[in-house]
């Protein structure tokens, strides 16, 4: 079983990457890696249960369950201890992956409130794209009425390109709503 925006890279994106890039072996073209998705919970550590609620609300949105982050140090500050749980985060790979990444552009993207497009300069330099929500409400599997607390979410695209205008002009081709100069989103 293939995901739609698998389907779609192979049929149109691929195609249209060789012609744009001129590179004729489809191994050199770029391509998504993995996704991963990442909540931190600051609040896990006076209240546990918002940690299990966090768990549960990225379960539900990605199908996988979650890898639970421990604190790698301690900072007096913020009362954390090195190794309590804060947070955790999921990889998505293959056919969750493409499922993820079309439920993120096609439903949780135009959910989000005063969405004008996402910025294209949140390249990292070597062609990873990261976002974020901030809230998980957005995504439509979530039931508002359990989830009451506002939790947000950090979205990073990893692709197989070291440069940031190829993995740009791979993303575009997924139809990621980017900022035009204009300030408007665009699909293409």
């Amino acid at each position: 079983m293939t995901a739609r925006l698998q389907e779609k890279y192979q049929a149109e994106i691929l195609p249209a990457l060789e012609r744009d890039l001129e590179r004729s072996n489809r191994l050199a073209l770029p391509r998504l890696e993995k996704i991963v998705v990442n909540m931190g919970v600051g609040s896990a550590i006076a209240e546990k249960k918002h940690l299990g609620e966090a768990i549960d609300a990225l379960t539900q949105i990605t199908a996988q369950k979650p890898q639970v982050t421990l604190a790698r140090k301690s900072i007096a500050g913020f009362r954390l201890r090195e190794g309590v749980a804060i947070g955790c985060k999921v990889t998505l790979r293959g056919v969750r992956m493409y499922e993820f990444l079309d439920r993120l552009i096609s439903l949780a993207l135009p959910r989000v409130r005063d969405f004008r497009g996402l910025s294209p300069k949140a390249f990292d330099g070597r062609g990873n794209y990261s976002l974020g929500l901030a809230e998980q409400l957005v995504f439509p599997e979530l039931n508002p009425d359990k989830f009451t607390r506002t939790q947000g979410m950090n979205v990073t695209i990893v692709t197989s390109t070291d440069s940031d205008d190829e993995a740009r002009a791979l993303l575009r081709g997924f139809g990621m709503p980017f900022q035009t100069d204009s300030g408007a989103a665009s699909a293409a």
